[in-house]
């Protein structure tokens, strides 16, 4: 019930400041429980790490003839030479010393976390901050030295009042973005529900149809973020940006990038937008998994970067203009991710599927990347005739190609298709199509970068077409792992 129209005079204009106070502090209250949520995800993820480490020790420990008791302690198995196991015991020591401090640690930080939140509620209402804002498109250093100038207070207030600006600004901390994008996504899906309900009751024109089908893309794509923002298993997503307009963009990690010893930004290709984004999100999180396997007791965080405006189809995939306009966006929020970073850099790498593998290329070309790897699955061609154009390491440029994916079948341009018809000549009536359809070392967007002659590093994986790098059990994916992981985790070499 509304008391203001049935009460008046002092005490109920006291009431009424009271609540509102109570209505302001219960709002902000709302991006710091959602960081109470950050902060005890990542403690779980430590303490998964510790248990990993732990079950190495324990593992190897049993494998060089090393006892371990019930309190942690190791001794050599006397029934297996004990005079060998002096090494191996301490080593065994050393390896359950580490784990139990990386546990402490863990719970360590997390009380220190938890206590300044707890603090920041007592302290009150968040406070507004000076009237200057960062554009989008800033450097993120300098983004990041503004935020640092605010207060928590300050900040705060930001996140609550103005959740459509922190959220897209690279240089501002992954958590908060995080904070401010979970509060703006409720909004958006409500937003898309009113307009479909307002065209649905509108003659079904040729353009309402088609507007349906996208607000329906746009609402399942919204829905499919939300249900991995909201997953129990693995790592916490954490979600960077998200627009439904036109075709729809979004960037999600999984995992927290600021605090990864590893970090993977994955672009994707041709088709790409906010309906299909379940399945690239299921490509982003076999990508971990795989990372956990191989190295359990690193923290790897990889981002789903789908902030770009991705070709529909052919008809517009064979333009590179989609990978130009996409160059400045892409190299910022890898900048972005370098600003934001706590302790030492990440081992970072950013790694681009099919047309996605272009926007990489040419915007390693272009503008450079804050990246110590490039990978480029199932490309057509990056924009560069060899590795040592793309600004990093020839070595650090690396590439797979299925036998049987269509993509080494892009047509080539001029006087490259031209050649190749020329070649072909002796096939009457067949000709023209056998020289369109051989695997060659220069496809549409330039040199292939898994041809020898590019100069990079070629992994290999299973014949399982253009979408099949991701599937289990493919080498490819192992390979990729290996790459992200960097350090001694070498990927198979074709």
């Amino acid at each position: 019930m509304e008391l203001r129209p049935r009460w008046s005079g002092p005490a109920s204009r006291s009431a009424g400041s009271a609540l509102d106070t109570l209505r302001a502090r219960l709002d902000a209250s709302r991006s710091i429980f959602l960081e109470v949520d950050q902060v005890l995800a990542e403690q779980a993820a430590a303490l998964e790490r510790a248990k990993a480490l732990l079950a190495m020790t324990v593992t190897s420990a049993a494998a060089s003839g090393v006892l371990i008791d019930r309190r942690g302690v190791a001794s050599p198995d006397p029934a297996r030479r004990p005079e060998l196991g002096g090494a191996a015991v301490r080593e065994a020591a050393a390896g359950i010393r580490t784990a139990l401090e990386l546990a402490a640690a863990a719970d360590r930080e997390t009380a220190r976390r938890l206590s300044d939140l707890a603090a920041e509620v007592i302290a009150g209402c968040p406070a507004e901050p000076p009237p200057s804002r960062p554009s989008v498109t800033a450097e993120p250093s300098a983004v990041r030295t503004w935020w640092e100038g605010l207060t928590t207070a300050q900040r705060r207030w930001l996140i609550q009042h103005e959740p459509d600006l922190v959220g897209r600004l690279d240089g501002v901390p992954v958590a908060a973005r995080d904070q401010a994008n979970r509060l703006l996504l409720e909004a958006q899906q409500a937003a898309l529900l009113q307009r479909r309900a307002q065209l649905g009751a509108q003659p079904l024109s040729p353009w309402v149809r088609r507007e349906l089908a996208r607000l329906d893309g746009a609402l399942a794509g919204l829905a499919a973020v939300a249900a991995r923002l909201d997953t129990e298993t693995g790592p916490r997503s954490y979600l960077l940006s998200l627009d439904p307009a036109g075709d729809g963009r979004a960037i999600v990690a999984i995992g927290n990038p600021d605090r990864a010893d590893n970090v993977l930004t994955y672009v994707p290709g041709m088709g790409s937008g906010l309906s299909r984004v379940e399945g690239e999100l299921k490509r982003v999180s076999r990508m971990v998994q795989r990372c956990v396997e191989v190295g359990p007791t690193e923290q790897t965080a990889a981002v789903l970067w789908l902030d770009y405006d991705a070709p529909d189809f052919l008809h517009e995939a064979y333009r590179d203009s989609f990978a130009h306009r996409a160059g400045p966006a892409l190299h910022r929020f890898q900048e972005g991710l370098l600003a934001t970073h706590d302790g030492p850099a990440a081992h970072r790498t950013v790694l681009g599927h099919s047309y996605g593998s272009l926007v990489v290329g040419a915007t390693a070309r272009d503008h450079g990347l804050a990246a110590d790897n490039l990978v480029f699955v199932g490309s057509p061609g990056v924009g560069v005739e060899r590795a040592g154009d793309l600004g990093v390491p020839a070595d650090q440029v690396w590439s797979t190609t299925a036998r049987n994916d269509i993509i080494q079948y892009a047509a080539p341009t001029g006087d490259q298709a031209l050649k190749r018809l020329w070649s072909h000549r002796s096939l009457p009536g067949l000709g023209p199509l056998v020289a369109f359809l051989t695997p060659h070392e220069e496809l549409w967007f330039g040199h292939n970068p898994s041809h020898p002659g590019f100069g990079g590093q070629v992994f290999d994986g299973s014949p399982r077409g253009h979408a099949g790098y991701w599937d289990r059990n493919n080498p490819a994916l192992d390979s990729m792992a290996r790459i992200i992981l960097g350090g001694h985790h070498q990927p198979a070499l074709r």
